[in-house]
């Protein structure tokens, strides 16, 4: 009988240790926010999430007003939803609300990346080098020639050439942007003499299309990846594309190429200095290649699929292009050498740039999360005050709480090429409750997490789009088809992307 009793109560001890590790038995403190864990142990909200996370946190802020802590996945999120709240978050100490933790697990789990306490600065340092100021306008010119040698190598005065062409816009425009960022970033390939210089531009289309055709398989892998859901085939796959990507952009081959970018080489030789193994380091150039060149193609389809579908935006953005080329001496035309767009040529489009900002404001949709080291204070512009738990996390969803809302930005599902110009060429300033709001399009994180490559790739979508623009006209080849929808799983992740292609059409001009 005493044998019974104490397996009896061992069996009762586990149960509620359980219990108390899944957070059943969590209450909400007074002063916390309101706190709502679901009915599943442990995995409280995470199919809901999974599933639609912007439909999901809709309706649980229709629920609990704009500050809720939630139960996912065995872990607590406090969503914050008041803009006004974004900079006491973003900017807090990193001894109270850390980014680090999250991106050191996540690029060890996506890309076999274990990164060194280093990694985080040898990234800024790198990016503010040379993806910023005089190193961006070095790497726009790079990118520029790029573009030139995969969009427009065989261009020719002949009426063959200026019939319609008809593709998928999707795939056109990730595969274009994708393959002139990475030979930009990785290097080209080296050939001696003039008389070798085509055959070796022939190698690098080749080649980066070979690449993207490898990417595009791991980025459709990537959020079932993050969120440890795959399939075991699934598993297999993505396991074969990382080695394959450890391979072809290791250090090793890397070093063979000619005009590799300063940020490459630069982190690499950081990374060796501070100790980092080769295999480590290949592992590192994956990881960089996803972070540059992941959400750039998107982003140009969704600018592009815009102007196309709002024909007043397409005519004031071509035509501002055109005068910017013309102002600079050059023009697109049959027997003219190619146009040369710089850096101080994309300073001159005020217009490409609040559609560029538009586009991201409805596309982009960036998860901010911190972990909460020690018990904080949170004030709303209500006057309400918070505390948020240690242990727990902080999480922003500026997709919904300022991008797509109407007190910030009327008619929010409505494509407005200059929502961000006023008339007279300045930048708008937005307002909430009469308040000035310093954070009200947040595409690319914000604080310790900003992205440090943004200004590039706002760069290379824009020369994209000036080329597209330049060169050619543009349709869809049904005008009237809707919008596709997007992926619901890639909310969180950078740009979304639809769930289906867009057929359009396009001629030399």
């Amino acid at each position: 009988m005493a044998l019974w009793v104490i397996l009896l109560c061992t069996l009762i001890a586990s149960l509620l240790g359980g219990l108390y590790l899944t957070g059943s038995f969590r209450r909400q403190r007074p002063g916390e926010p309101p706190l709502d864990k679901g009915t599943l142990p442990w995995l409280g909200y995470v199919l809901d999430f999974r599933k639609d996370s912007s439909e999901f946190l809709r309706r649980m802020q229709s629920k609990h007003g704009d500050v809720f802590t939630v139960l996912i996945g065995g872990h607590y999120f406090t969503f914050v939803m008041d803009p006004f709240c974004f900079g006491a978050i973003v900017k807090e100490s990193r001894s109270k609300l850390d980014f680090r933790t999250f991106a050191i697990k996540l690029v060890l789990q996506v890309f076999g990346y274990k990164a060194i306490e280093a990694t985080h600065n040898i990234v800024h340092m790198s990016s503010t080098k040379h993806l910023m100021g005089d190193g961006l306008t070095a790497m726009t010119q790079a990118t520029m020639e790029n573009f030139q040698k995969l969009m427009l190598f065989n261009l020719s005065s002949g009426e063959e050439k200026r019939a319609w062409q008809e593709d998928n816009l999707f795939h056109y425009c990730y595969n274009i942007v994708f393959r002139a960022g990475y030979l930009s970033l990785y290097g080209t390939e080296p050939h001696q003499g003039t008389e070798n210089k085509e055959e070796a531009h022939q190698q690098d289309r080749i080649h980066s299309n070979q690449l993207f055709h490898e990417f595009r398989k791991y980025d459709r892998l990537f959020p079932q990846l993050a969120y440890s859901v795959l399939s075991r085939k699934d598993k297999i796959e993505a396991e074969r594309l990382k080695r394959l990507f450890w391979s072809m952009l290791s250090v090793r081959k890397s070093w063979q190429k000619d005009n590799i970018s300063g940020w490459i080489s630069d982190q690499d030789k950081l990374l060796a200095e501070n100790g980092v193994p080769e295999h480590m380091r290949d592992r590192f150039m994956f990881m960089l290649l996803w972070a540059s060149q992941g959400n750039t193609g998107p982003t140009a389809f969704w600018l592009l699929l815009y102007l196309m579908k709002h024909p007043e935006a397409m005519k004031v953005v071509k035509d501002e292009v055109d005068k910017v080329s013309r102002e600079n001496g050059q023009e697109a035309k049959p027997g003219n050498p190619p146009i040369n767009i710089t850096r101080d040529m994309l300073k001159q489009t005020p217009f490409l740039d609040s559609a560029l900002e538009e586009t991201l404001r409805l596309v982009a949709a960036p998860v901010l999360v911190r972990a909460v080291l020690q018990d904080i204070s949170l004030k709303l512009s209500s006057g309400t005050e918070y505390t948020l738990r240690k242990g727990d996390r902080v999480a922003l969803f500026p997709h919904l709480a300022v991008q797509m809302n109407p007190e910030i930005h009327p008619e929010p599902h409505q494509f407005r090429y200059d929502r961000f110009i006023n008339p007279d060429g300045t930048k708008k300033e937005f307002y909430r409750n009469g308040k000035r709001l310093k954070y009200f399009n947040m595409p690319w994180g914000a604080g310790v997490s900003t992205c440090p490559g943004r200004f590039f790739a706002a760069a290379e979508i824009k020369l994209f789009v000036f080329l597209m623009l330049s060169y050619y006209d543009l349709e869809l080849v049904n005008r009237e088809e809707e919008l596709p929808a997007i992926d619901c799983s890639r909310w969180g992740f950078g740009t979304m992307q639809p769930v289906s292609d867009i057929r359009f059409r396009y001629r030399l001009r």
